[in-house]
């Protein structure tokens, strides 16, 4: 993990030491103090007040060397964590904890042609559910984590995506589950955090751009996990390629979104929305591709990385994460959106010195992305309760 800035406060501190935690699974205490900056008795200190707040624990493990250390710090198992995710077919819900594995699950059908107060019916019977199941096990939850397709500063004026009362939902889950800390985000920005803190390997450490093409297709910028705006929602899905092109939700034509999302992949492929949300990351062996087809993707993908390289033209960064359907294709297909972003960005990629991944496509695994989001609120916030003027 890239070295952190030297923490200014007790909050960015704990934040410094619970979201190396997180994103590293667990660590010895000298290669944490190490990659924290802090001094082996500053960070025995903490550790004490975290251990003592029921954040973290420690258990003995062998040594990873001769005379090494033999006690593994790792965020506690028994905390509590909500995820609230809504997609295009279903709201998701559940209970899990810091390190990513579900203790309860339910998904609830969105109605056809959802509206602002079908889709806030939903809400209701799934926070009470929510409410019912921790109620009964005597859950006490730290964090409740909501991810909401399009959420940004397009919702004042109505959700382009899925049709929803981001204010009103928030309030109605505060009057059921009060004194809980609660966060919204956009989905983007919940997958990004679940790649960031889950997916082995992942290629970035230090500042990039994460780009997710499923439903929607955006970006977010990833910086130090420990500053209050680490993630950014970058909305490159609805740059512009000419006025010509197909009609897109937002209401304009030729959106890069309208070429690359799923429900547009699934038009030129030839299948219906369900049919093709159906086969999930199978329709790439299932559905076989023509010549003519293929050379369209391409030229879609193509798009996608004239987006991408317009993106980095505006703010430079040296690497940029690809999750989504792109991620389950051959180089030959996925060389096409480096080829986009080699054409556009100034200089290409070899004197811009911009590395490109791909990662796994993260689409239908709700709501993991959302319990990710929330661990990731809570160690932000250094673990300490939301109403602290340190956490703010």
């Amino acid at each position: 993990m890239e070295m952190p800035e030297q923490p200014r406060s007790r909050r960015q501190t704990r934040a410094a030491i619970l979201t190396h935690l997180l994103q590293s699974g667990g660590s010895f205490r000298p290669p944490l103090a190490k990659a924290v900056r802090l001094s082996e008795a500053s960070l025995s200190r903490i550790l004490f007040d975290l251990k003592a707040e029921g954040l973290i624990e420690e258990v003995r493990r062998p040594a990873p060397y001769v005379g090494g250390p033999t006690g593994l710090v790792s965020l506690d198992g028994a905390v509590a964590l909500a995820a609230v995710e809504l997609t295009a077919q279903w709201l998701s819900i559940g209970v899990g904890g810091f390190s990513g594995e579900l203790h309860y699950t339910e998904r609830l059908p969105l109605p056809k042609g959802p509206t602002v107060e079908t889709v806030g019916r939903v809400f209701r019977e799934a926070m009470t559910l929510l409410r019912d199941w921790t109620r009964r096990r005597r859950i006490t939850l730290s964090q409740i984590g909501v991810s909401i397709p399009g959420l940004g500063r397009l919702t004042a004026a109505g959700n382009p995506i899925i049709p929803c009362d981001a204010r009103g939902i928030g309030d109605m889950i505060g009057e059921q589950f009060a004194n809980v800390p609660l966060e919204f985000t956009n989905s983007v920005v919940a997958h990004a955090t679940f790649h960031r803190c889950r997916t082995e390997g992942y290629p970035f450490s230090g500042t990039h751009l994460f780009v997710f093409v499923s439903h929607g297709v955006a970006g977010a910028w990833m910086d130090d996990p420990t500053e209050a705006d680490a993630f950014q929602p970058v909305e490159l899905g609805h740059m512009v390629f000419g006025p010509e092109g197909p009609r897109c939700r937002c209401g304009h034509h030729g959106c890069v979104e309208a070429y690359t999302s799923l429900p547009a992949l699934a038009e030129l492929l030839g299948v219906s929305e369900a049919e093709f949300l159906q086969l999930g990351s199978d329709w790439v062996h299932a559905i076989p591709l023509s010549t003519r087809v293929r050379q369209e993707l391409r030229r879609r993908l193509f798009r996608l990385g004239l987006a991408i390289g317009n993106t980095l033209n505006v703010k430079p960064c040296g690497g940029v994460a690809i999750s989504g359907w792109p991620s389950l294709l051959g180089d030959d297909d996925r060389n096409a959106i480096i080829d986009g972003i080699d054409a556009c960005l100034l200089g290409g990629r070899t004197l811009a010195r911009v590395s490109i991944a791909f990662v796994p496509s993260s689409t239908g695994n709700d709501p993991q992305a959302a319990l990710a989001f929330a661990a990731f609120c809570l160690a932000s916030r250094g673990g300490l309760p939301a109403t602290s003027t340190e956490a703010a």
